[in-house]
């Protein structure tokens, strides 16, 4: 039984932004930046999985993100990607 040539590259694209993130980790200056960009890099995935423009959520994400400042009982992952989407917000 032989995988189709194809199966092989939609796997190695969908793992080459890691590689490719990992790599530019090396340089970002100190561990916390480095931190921070796979963070974003997090986000911007969860919002290509949810199939949501990255752009709409996190201009959302931002404009709202102070509104958990002293709130602690609201819960931050109400702001993520696939939740708005499924409240109908983006």
């Amino acid at each position: 039984m032989s995988l189709s040539k194809q199966w092989y590259n939609d796997i190695e694209n969908s793992v080459r932004p890691l590689a490719v993130g990992r790599k530019g980790y090396l340089f970002c200056g100190n561990h916390d930046a480095a931190e921070d960009a796979a963070i974003i890099y997090t986000f911007m995935g969860c919002c290509k999985l949810a199939d949501v423009d990255v752009r709409k959520w996190l201009g959302y994400f931002l404009s709202h993100i102070h509104g958990y400042d002293t709130n602690y009982s609201r819960d931050l992952s109400e702001l993520f990607p696939h939740n708005l989407k499924k409240a109908g917000i983006l």
